[in-house]
């Protein structure tokens, strides 16, 4: 039922059951948002993306490249182009929030599509790039209240969610709050040029880090 990413598979995610839910946590480039796009595309048959840095256009494409899906098959909640001041409309898979700071606003455009993607057949996965981004603007117990809702929501239908957080922009006490709601916390890091993994969850001690 959870991720198993241990040496031998590091990033194969059990399909039984779905309903995990992963934080992928580590400093400036380290893979954290690739690993996640790579996690989606296995995770789910079709994709939704809550961006808090990239327009839709952008995160639909990275993550149709990764998963080989069509960038207009990938609902995305885009929270920043309307606070770059374009003027954009809502369509059917893409909903534009006011801006990362408004969280009951990307709550409710979350929930529109999650209705949406309930009536369609095959697996969903969920993705939160990042959690930092809000954490700018907002207290972090109110993204943990969102990220506990998003993640009650996903579990009851299956579905599998990955959020990604920047671990050096935050302190150990804001960090811990963010671990809390997930299964597991993937870490990552840079050794001797090479990115590696290691992966936590609340009842198993921590895998060795392993090259990705």
């Amino acid at each position: 039922m959870l991720t198993r990413m241990m040496e031998d598979a590091p990033l194969s995610l059990d399909s039984g059951g779905g309903g995990e839910s992963l934080l992928i946590a580590g400093p400036p480039m380290t893979g954290k948002y690739t690993l996640m796009l790579r996690l989606l595309a296995e995770a789910g048959d079709r994709g939704i993306l809550i961006t808090t840095g990239d327009s839709a256009e952008q995160a639909r494409a990275d993550y149709a490249d990764v998963a080989g899906v069509a960038p207009e098959s990938v609902g995305v909640v885009d929270c920043v182009s309307r606070q770059r001041g374009g003027d954009l409309l809502d369509d059917e898979l893409v909903r534009y929030a006011s801006s990362p700071k408004n969280i009951t606003d990307i709550g409710m455009k979350f929930t529109d599509l999650y209705e949406a993607f309930r009536e369609t057949e095959g697996s969903v996965a969920v993705g939160i790039n990042s959690l930092s981004e809000l954490l700018m603007y907002l207290d972090p117990q109110d993204v943990y209240q969102f990220v506990r809702v998003l993640t009650r929501q996903t579990e009851d239908e299956g579905w599998t969610t990955i959020a990604v957080i920047n671990s050096t922009m935050h302190d150990e006490q804001t960090l811990h709050t963010m671990y809390e709601p997930f299964d597991t916390v993937i870490n990552t890091r840079e050794e001797d040029g090479a990115r590696e993994l290691r992966v936590r969850n609340r009842t198993q001690a921590a895998t060795a880090w392993t090259t990705f």
